[in-house]
């Protein structure tokens, strides 16, 4: 998946409050759908499109799903930006 897939996903606010959730620990599926007044497949959908992007992992650990939020993906994210903003300071 490339940067416009991310920015695309970055770009619905469940999925960035979604982020925000497991920016402070790691959740499970039910832990992240009990703080939205969605749907069990729409809050899915979210997770499988944050996921399919890179933006967070998942590992089953028992009958639990668990998601993690990817750092990596973030790190890549803010070298784009930091790029951006070095060519526009060189450029004037």
């Amino acid at each position: 998946m490339g940067l416009n897939d991310i920015f695309k996903a970055l770009g619905d606010e469940t999925r960035r409050k979604v982020l925000m959730m497991l920016s402070e620990r790691d959740l499970t599926a039910g832990q992240i759908a009990n703080a939205f007044n969605q749907s069990w497949p729409t809050i899915s959908y979210h997770l499988e499109m944050l996921e399919k992007v890179g933006l967070i992992t998942s590992e089953r650990k028992g009958r639990n799903i668990v998601y993690s939020l990817n750092t990596t993906i973030l790190e890549e994210i803010l070298v784009f930006f930091a790029n951006v903003k070095s060519r526009r300071d060189k450029n004037g």
